[in-house]
Formats: C-alpha cells, sequence, structure tokens
C-alpha cells in the first residue's frame, strides 16, 4: 500500500512505458502506428496568435498554456456538456506549474501545430492543475495506476463525456522512443478506437468507474485501537527499510520523509529508543547535506534521483519546505533534551528553511507561493533547463571567488571536473563545516560565510526558475503552523509575526460566505473548492498560532474551522471515516477519500491533528467531543499504521500524541519575568504533540480554574486528564517533561 509519485513522471516512470505490453493485451492493439480516424464531432477553427480559454484562469499552470493551439476547456460543466454534444472523448491533461516532464510534454506536443490540430478535431481538451484540484487529481491518478500501475505528471487521461476514464497514462513523448507510442500515435488510435469499437469503451469505462466508487468506500472497519503495542509494530516495520548507509528508506528515487520523520521523533520522545533517534539524525543530517537541500540559499528540492541525496529533482514546494521546517524545529527542540545530541546541525537548517520562506516564497500579500520550477528558462521562448540555476563547474567557482578561495568552495562543496549532474556540472554539497571541527582554525567558518554569501549574490544574477504565486490553503497552514512552533520554540518573534500575517490573509481572502476556497492568486480567490486538508491544516495552524500568541481570537476560529469540517467532510455511516470533498461539492465519477500519506499527510490524518490539538486546548464541553472525535479517525487509521505504516507518517505522530494525553503545560501568566521562564521552559522541553499555552484564565480554556501561585505564574503539567501539581520554577518544568 505504501506509495510515494515522483514530482512528476519522465520516461522512467511513464505509465506508456513498463506497463504498455499489459495494456496491449487488454485492448487488442490500441497503441499502434497512425490509422484512419474516424469522423468526429465538430471543432473550433484555431487561428494563429489566439489564445485559449485558459487565459482567465486562476492558476498560473493553466496560464502556461494559454498561448498554445490547443483549444483548451477548464474543467467544469461546460467542457462535459461539449463533449456529449460532439460526441468525442475528452482528452484530460494534469500536470502543475514546476513539473518538469509538464514542460517537456508542453514544448514537443502541446506547442506543436499539427498535434494540436489532431486533439481538436477529434477531442474536448481538458487541463487540470493538481494542486489547485486536488480532487480531480485523486479520482484520475488512482485510474491511472490501476491500468498501469503506476503515476505520476503529466497524467494523461481519456474520459467518457460523463467523465468515466477508460485509457490513461502520464508523459507520451513527440516521437515513438523506449517503448513508447508518440503522442499522435495514441491520439489516433484512441480516436479510431472510440469511432469503431464503442461498445468495448463505454464498457471498460464503466467498469473502471465502478472499481473507483469502490475504492472509495473508505477504510475497513478495524477491531484495533491505538496503544503502545501498535506503534511499537509501526516503528519496527519502518525500520526495516531503513537505509543504513544514506540515510531515508529504500532506494532512488528517494523523497524526503517528512511526516514519517516527525512521528519517529515523536515515538522516541516517548519511548527513549536510541534506534529511532538515530534514524531521525542520520537521515536529516543527510539530507541537509546532500544536493537536494540548497547549500547557498536554504529549502529542499522535491527529491533527489539517487539514493545519496546528492541530485535534486530541482523543484522546491511549500508543502516540503513546510514539513520539514517542523522536523527540524522539532528535532533541535529534542536534541535540547538529550545532552549527548548535537543541535547544531538541526539549528542551521531550521534557521535557513524558515528564511527561505520569508524571502524566496513570500507573496506581496503575506501569503507564501506554492513552488520553484525545476526547469530554468536561459532564452525567452526557449525550453527549460532543469538545474541550470544551481549547479557550477570549479572554473566558475574560480571565475566567482579568485584562484585561491574558488579552489577552496570547490573541495568544501564537492564540487569536481567530472561532476556529479550533467555536462560535468556539479549539485552543491556540504558534507563539513569549516572551522567547526576540533583542531579546525575558527576563522575558516568566518571565510565560508562570507564564500557562500558571495555566491550566492553570483547565484542570483543568474536566470531563475519561475515561481509559482498560487497560495494554496492547505500548505499555507503547513507553514503557518512550522513557522509559528519554530518562532515560539526557538525565540524567534519575527517567525511568529509572519505566519499570524499570513493567518489574516488567508482568513481574510480564502474563507468566502463561511466556506474556504481551495487557492488564491494575487490575492484574488479562486473558484475550486477547498477539501479537507484545506480545513485541516489552516485550523492546526490556527491552534499553533494561538499556543504562539496567547490570543483567544486564534482559538475560536479554528473551533469554527473545525466545525464546519465536521458537517462538510463527515461520514454519517462510518465515523471516523472522512472524506476527502464536500458533501455539496461536484460530484465527480467517485468522491475521493484516501487515507494514505504521501508527499502531504492525508486529509484525514491531517484533521485528526487538528481535533486532538483542539481537545487539548478547549473549553470541557468542546473538548470532549473533538477528542472523541480524533479517537475515532485514530481507530480508522490503525489500519495503515498495522498495514502500511511508511504510508502512515502523519497518522503515527498524532498517535503518539494521543498515547502520551497529549501533553498539556497551561501557564497562569501575569505579566512577568517568571512567567516569561516559564514558558520558555515549557517550549524548549516539551515533546512533539504537546501543547503549550500561556495566558490569562479568562482568555485562555485550558486556564479555567488554574489561577497562578498568589501573586507568582505558574505553570500545570497535564497529561490528558491527569495534572502535576502547579509549580513556579522552571527547574521543576523541565523535570516533569524529561523526567530528570
Amino acid at each position: 500500500m505504501y506509495r510515494e509519485t515522483p514530482g512528476c513522471a519522465g520516461p522512467a516512470f511513464a505509465a506508456a512505458g513498463n506497463s504498455r505490453d499489459r495494456r496491449r493485451r487488454r485492448w487488442g492493439g490500441l497503441v499502434r502506428g497512425p490509422a484512419a480516424v474516424g469522423p468526429a464531432g465538430p471543432a473550433r477553427v484555431w487561428e494563429a496568435g489566439e489564445v485559449n480559454e485558459l487565459t482567465g484562469a486562476t492558476s498560473p499552470y493553466l496560464r502556461q498554456h494559454a498561448a498554445n493551439p490547443v483549444d483548451w476547456r477548464q474543467w467544469g460543466p461546460a467542457a462535459l456538456a461539449e463533449a456529449a454534444e460532439r460526441d468525442v472523448p475528452i482528452l484530460l491533461s494534469v500536470g502543475y506549474a514546476s513539473c518538469h516532464w509538464c514542460h517537456v510534454m508542453a514544448h514537443e506536443s502541446f506547442e506543436d501545430e499539427a498535434t494540436a490540430a489532431l486533439m481538436n478535431a477529434n477531442f474536448v481538451c481538458v487541463k487540470v492543475d493538481r494542486e489547485e484540484r486536488p480532487d480531480i487529481d485523486a479520482v484520475y491518478m488512482a485510474a491511472t495506476v490501476a491500468m498501469t500501475g503506476q503515476g505520476g505528471w503529466p497524467m494523461t487521461c481519456f474520459l467518457t463525456p460523463s467523465g468515466e476514464p477508460f485509457y490513461c497514462g502520464t508523459y507520451y513523448p513527440k516521437t515513438p522512443r523506449g517503448g513508447m507510442p508518440s503522442f499522435t500515435q495514441l491520439l489516433t488510435a484512441v480516436a479510431d478506437t472510440w469511432a469503431n469499437r464503442r461498445e468495448e469503451v463505454d464498457q471498460a469505462a464503466g467498469q473502471v468507474a465502478e472499481a473507483l466508487r469502490s475504492q472509495g468506500a473508505g477504510l475497513p472497519a478495524s477491531e484495533t485501537s491505538v496503544s503502545p503495542e501498535l506503534l511499537a509494530h509501526a516503528v519496527a516495520t519502518v525500520l526495516r527499510d531503513v537505509d543504513d548507509r544514506h540515510g531515508g528508506f529504500g532506494g532512488a528515487p528517494k523523497f524526503p520523509p517528512s511526516a514519517l520523520l516527525e512521528g519517529l521523533l515523536r515515538h522516541y520522545e516517548r519511548t527513549g529508543e536510541d534506534e529511532v533517534r538515530q534514524v531521525v539524525s542520520q537521515t536529516c543530517a543527510a539530507m541537509a547535506r546532500g544536493g537536494i537541500y540548497d547549500q547557498l540559499r536554504g529549502g529542499f528540492a522535491r527529491y533527489s534521483v539517487d539514493a545519496a541525496w546528492v541530485v535534486p529533482h530541482f523543484e522546491k514546494m511549500l508543502y516540503d519546505n513546510a514539513q520539514l521546517l517542523r522536523v527540524y524545529s522539532h528535532l533541535a527542540r529534542s536534541a535540547a533534551r538529550d545532552p549527548e545530541a548535537n543541535s547544531t546541525l538541526p539549528q542551521r537548517v531550521t534557521a535557513e528553511t524558515a528564511e527561505f520562506l520569508l524571502t524566496d516564497l513570500l507573496t506581496d500579500e503575506g501569503g507564501f507561493a506554492s513552488a520553484f520550477d525545476a526547469d530554468t528558462h536561459l532564452e525567452p521562448g526557449a525550453p527549460g533547463v532543469e538545474g541550470a540555476t544551481y549547479v557550477w563547474t570549479p572554473r566558475q567557482l574560480t571565475e566567482a571567488l579568485g584562484p585561491v578561495d574558488g579552489p577552496w568552495a570547490a573541495s568544501v562543496f564537492g564540487v569536481t571536473a567530472e561532476g556529479t549532474f550533467e555536462h560535468g556540472t556539479s549539485v552543491l554539497t556540504r558534507y563539513t563545516d569549516p572551522g567547526a571541527g576540533p583542531g579546525q582554525d575558527p576563522a575558516d567558518a568566518r571565510r565560508f560565510d562570507e564564500i557562500r554569501q558571495r555566491l550566492r549574490a553570483v547565484r542570483d544574477r543568474r536566470p531563475q526558475p519561475e515561481r509559482d504565486d498560487k497560495v494554496v490553503t492547505a500548505w499555507n497552514g503547513m507553514a503557518i503552523t512550522a513557522l509559528a512552533e519554530a518562532g515560539a520554540v526557538h525565540d524567534r518573534p519575527e517567525w511568529i509575526a509572519a505566519a499570524a500575517r499570513c493567518a489574516h490573509y488567508l482568513l481574510d481572502r480564502h474563507l468566502v460566505d463561511g466556506r474556504l476556497v481551495r487557492a488564491s492568486l494575487g490575492g484574488a480567490p479562486g473558484s475550486a473548492p477547498a477539501v479537507l486538508e484545506d480545513y485541516a491544516w489552516l485550523a492546526t495552524a490556527l491552534l499553533a498560532l494561538h499556543q504562539a500568541t496567547g490570543e483567544l481570537g486564534w482559538l475560536n476560529r479554528a473551533q469554527s474551522l473545525i466545525d464546519t469540517a465536521v458537517t462538510l467532510f463527515d461520514d454519517p455511516e462510518r465515523p471516523g471515516n472522512w472524506f476527502d470533498t464536500a458533501a455539496d461539492a461536484e460530484q465527480l465519477v467517485a468522491r475521493p477519500r484516501d487515507p494514505l500519506d504521501g508527499a502531504t499527510p492525508a486529509g484525514a490524518s491531517a484533521f485528526a491533528e487538528a481535533l486532538l490539538t483542539a481537545s487539548a486546548l478547549s473549553a470541557p464541553e468542546q473538548a470532549v467531543r473533538y477528542r472523541a472525535l480524533a479517537d475515532a479517525t485514530l481507530n480508522a487509521g490503525t489500519l495503515v499504521l498495522a498495514r502500511a505504516p511508511r504510508s502512515g507518517g502523519q497518522w503515527l505522530s498524532v498517535a503518539e500524541a494521543a498515547v502520551t494525553g497529549p501533553i498539556q503545560i497551561a501557564i497562569s501568566r501575569p505579566a512577568d519575568d517568571q512567567a516569561t521562564e516559564l514558558l520558555r521552559t515549557a517550549r524548549r522541553f516539551a515533546p512533539g504533540g504537546a501543547v503549550v499555552v500561556a495566558g490569562q484564565a479568562d482568555s485562555v480554556p485550558l486556564l479555567a480554574d488554574r489561577p497562578a501561585l498568589g501573586v507568582a505564574a505558574a505553570a500545570y503539567v497535564c497529561r490528558g486528564a491527569v495534572c502535576d501539581l502547579p509549580v513556579s520554577d522552571p527547574s521543576r518544568v523541565r523535570a516533569a517533561l524529561v523526567g530528570d
């Protein structure tokens, strides 16, 4: 059940490759050379220089295709109705703005007039941004994986006018290669099959649609509940897949296991199992020192094409960096609890990743942009070159730094004449910290920092990858959560302020008539409705801000979002099994409900965190209701932890917090230095999943009936419904949390 798909699917991942023979048997020779195409309904005549319907889209990815000679439509009833009226299939193309192979297919096929004419004549062509419409992507990705055994982007699906898929794949090349048909061969064959073998198409489409609907039934009932034994089993299963040499799990391509690292870290903090700590520390160090991490500006790329984290797929996603900011911040905090651990590396990466969010991804409105492209366009109109902004040669370093510093920098950054990337170029790595080791000259540390700044300035003058400025609710919720938590733990109020500004933006622009929208662009909200993960992560973000600031308004807004989500996404027949789309959302061929954590956590596991955290922060009546919902959700997710724990990192994180109580630290806070030190101690030594809040009893529900000790501030440490005696000495708070 474990799944993790590459950022986009090139030939190595293309569904048309390994699965071609299997599909040929199923379709009796659908994929073949050009054939006579049956008559299709009338297609619009395309005028030179004309733009298509995508020019008005709120998605930057769709806008990238506005000048294609393809008569693209946006997804909606009008497109389906046009297909029915013309009696032609829908050609659905799904991708996203920073996807390298999406750009390749666009340059090869969608910008080619002859290919576009074939598309326009025989299909209604629909473009979808998978980040803006994750519901559509989920449905048709499930069909693609079912038909081909794998998935990725660009995703290419052929549908009946009712939206039922009958043939799916990913990237198709301009000319046949590697066992794949050309895209025009595929178009011709599908059009011929539609015209001459319609019964087979309708029958297959009906079967696929029925299979998709059955997949949306949710997790089967589980008789297992969350317990320390289940969590021990899940962790032991995960550890069997550890790459002992390079860190992480499995082989290439290797993805940052963000949610899983957070879950393992929480497990270590609860159990003290040193092997688990070593796995988390090794993986985080390997990623931070490899090429997947930007050694000049901070921020992580989407994944590494090799097992050693050296050569990345260069797109940078907000959701990866938000989740990894949380992991490194918590790892640095955990190191403070362990006198044998070194917190220097995670503290540095925490600060650099936060800086990357606040300088490179921050939009003018205060939200965070979705991604940076994998490609760089070296000349206007030219095809993009992957990694061109980031890679170096020894000669380039010498030109930038001079004959002394250049070779020294090459040795530190692993830049060689042979190169680690294409054409003798190298991706920067950092396996040493100059001036930081025993016997090293501390001046080398200052020299290295100066060289980094000089190289950064040189690189900033190179052509840069394009940025997808779309502001996605869920991913911004992740960023707010990470910045608020990191700002509180590491005493960086400017991070908390940036998180609050982003939250205000989302509540102002993304909340329309009490309902969230999925995304906005340039401050204008899009029309795509939010899905479960959007409500879950924004609620979690507001709860993090409540803890970071003590302001009651954040808690109230979070509770309102949670209550709305319960109404919209609940399955009344199966409590704890949440749908990913709202009850009144557009009816697709199936209502998606995916319980597995992938590049981002599942909507249900993310909502479990919002519910559990809210239960620990709310007044008693609400707390009981939220805890019951959290427990029902976690109990439904036990099947993932039991059978596919590598796809259950977020489930593990929330379950670990639930097993510990979760821990609550409430500080009755007169405005004095003692209260400040109590709060600082609690934030520094609390384990992951704990809630820490300070304020006055009338403004923080967690402090109801928990007054200060006379004139002194008081800290209450509770686990579930059991609380220690209040204390006013920070050392006793530390002892209660660390156990020494």
